[in-house]
């Protein structure tokens, strides 16, 4: 396992791989994504109210993709599916979020996933896989032109983890998720907001808890001349994890980070042609860290402030294929110019990608790009990271109330470790939703990542591996009975590997 420099001391420690799971959306850029905690820029790719037809790539919802460089570790445009009755939020690719990003993760992939298994499901094909005659669902709670749809789910889990053959750390826990979704129903543009909250309480072992909020807001502007606007806002709350590569060896309490974005986009059809710009900004603080003896370690030096533009052009060989090129420009700026360590390391970066969108009809669409991208730093003792890029994602639903979701993703993510500039990210996730019964769901998702450092680095290649399945029961309207299992491995070359296993089962109340 790669060795990381102690800032307190200079000492050398280890550390257990963070979760990276940027994915690129299938989308065009028209939802900026937000950078993350040590980010030069992130992927997109995020989930929508609007209809399958309207956020699919090339179209005014999509959001753009682009590999970019992240400390922290990637998370996961714009382009969702929607249930005929919009009770869902469901990404085209697992791991995306309301705001044209993928979500935040700093830790486990596996606990991402199985959050991501108790969310309200939607289909590719239209068809909300909970949705039958003989059943009167909740449709939300009308509040004026808008349509509110909460839910809680409140579970009992148990969690293990283990480095080679010793146990680190065994936990049980209370978990509640609140989640809500607000949708405008107007003639012209429309307004989303999504909110996401997890809280955690130890009940009995060792194990830090995770709280996460996440709330995320797209304003739709349907302008004259076939062009279309977004206005995009969130906000970001979670504790840095444990197993994240800049995490703070020892801690008893990691940084808790507090993630600002907003951003601006338009799309516009030139006939054959559709054009597509959007910039975004995000500022990222994080408070200080707390080892097991009480001693904080402050980590300012990592607050930073990030930018990026984005741009694209597609030409619309027929409704179903659409080749695009693309380009993007990011800039980071660290409110000190000198981390705690002696390095600058405000950095820009550029990148670009061509490829093709394609739309088979309602049963299966996606998009796959492949470009380059490459992230500079100021200081010059920081040797620049570049990789050759493969992104995208296909949404496919071979039967009805069955769903499979496939997403790629290369990321350029520079860390905060003396001498270190970073490492690539290569991922493929997949997530299936199949629809048992008429009240029985069935989810099950995994992912490889694996973690390319370069020769000269103080760090060894991993590679991460997850899998989760679920059940959802749905006992009535307003409540379903949900179970979880997951399981993630992290490989290396040299060193131990680390193992997670997560259990729980849990119910939900909606309306």
């Amino acid at each position: 396992m790669g060795m990381w420099n102690d800032r307190t001391g200079g000492r050398p420690f280890r550390l257990t791989a963070c979760a990276a799971s940027a994915l690129l959306g299938c989308g065009i850029l028209v939802l900026p994504d937000a950078a993350r905690s040590q980010s030069l820029y992130s992927n997109q790719s995020a989930t929508d109210d609007s209809s399958l037809s309207d956020t699919l790539p090339g179209n005014a919802a999509t959001g753009g993709s682009s590999s970019a460089g992240s400390a922290t570790s990637t998370k996961t445009s714009k382009a969702a599916t929607q249930s005929t009755s919009d009770d869902s939020n469901a990404p085209l690719n697992p791991r995306l979020r309301l705001d044209g990003t993928d979500a935040q993760t700093t830790g486990s992939i596996l606990d991402d996933d199985l959050r991501r298994l108790n969310a309200r499901e939607t289909t590719v094909d239209n068809l909300n896989a909970k949705q039958h005659p003989d059943r009167d669902d909740a449709q939300g709670i009308p509040i004026g032109t808008f349509t509110l749809r909460p839910s809680v789910n409140q579970s009992v889990n148990y969690e293990k983890q283990t480095t080679g053959s010793v146990d680190d750390e065994d936990r049980s826990y209370l978990q509640t998720d609140l989640n809500g979704t607000l949708t405008s129903d107007w003639d012209r543009h429309s307004l989303t907001i999504k909110g996401d909250g997890v809280w955690q309480k130890n009940i009995s072992g060792t194990g830090e808890e995770k709280p996460t909020v996440d709330i995320n807001a797209d304003l739709r502007l349907d302008l004259p001349s076939d062009t279309t606007a977004h206005v995009t806002a969130g906000y970001q709350f979670f504790r840095e994890d444990t197993d994240d590569p800049n995490a703070i060896a020892n801690a008893s309490k990691q940084s808790a980070v507090n993630q600002f974005d907003g951003g601006f986009s338009i799309e516009r059809d030139f006939g054959l042609l559709r054009g597509t710009t959007a910039v975004a900004l995000t500022r990222t603080i994080y408070s200080n860290a707390t080892l097991s003896d009480g001693t904080e370690v402050n980590l300012s030096d990592r607050n930073q402030t990030a930018g990026t533009w984005r741009g694209r052009i597609g030409y619309e060989l027929s409704p179903a294929i659409i080749p695009f090129i693309e380009a993007d420009l990011g800039r980071t700026l660290y409110d000190q110019h000198l981390d705690s360590d002696g390095y600058a390391r405000s950095n820009h970066g550029y990148g670009g990608k061509v490829g093709v969108e394609v739309d088979l009809g309602e049963k299966l669409k996606g998009e796959l790009g492949i470009g380059y991208q490459r992230t500079e730093f100021e200081d010059s003792r920081l040797e620049a990271i570049d990789s050759p890029t493969i992104d995208g994602n296909i949404a496919w639903s071979p039967q009805r109330g069955t769903d499979v979701n496939i997403g790629f993703s290369t990321s350029v993510e520079p860390s905060t470790a003396a001498g270190d500039s970073g490492y690539v990210a290569y991922q493929l996730t997949n997530t299936i939703n199949h629809q048992l019964r008429d009240n029985l769901t069935g989810k099950l998702t995994g992912g490889i990542t694996w973690r390319d450092y370069p020769s000269n680095s103080t760090f060894d290649d991993e590679t991460v591996y997850d899998i989760g399945t679920g059940l959802a029961w749905g006992i009535n309207r307003y409540f379903d009975l949900t179970g979880d299992l997951g399981y993630e491995l992290t490989s290396r070359k040299t060193g131990d590997d680390t193992q997670q296993f997560i259990a729980g089962i849990g119910i939900a109340a909606k309306r």
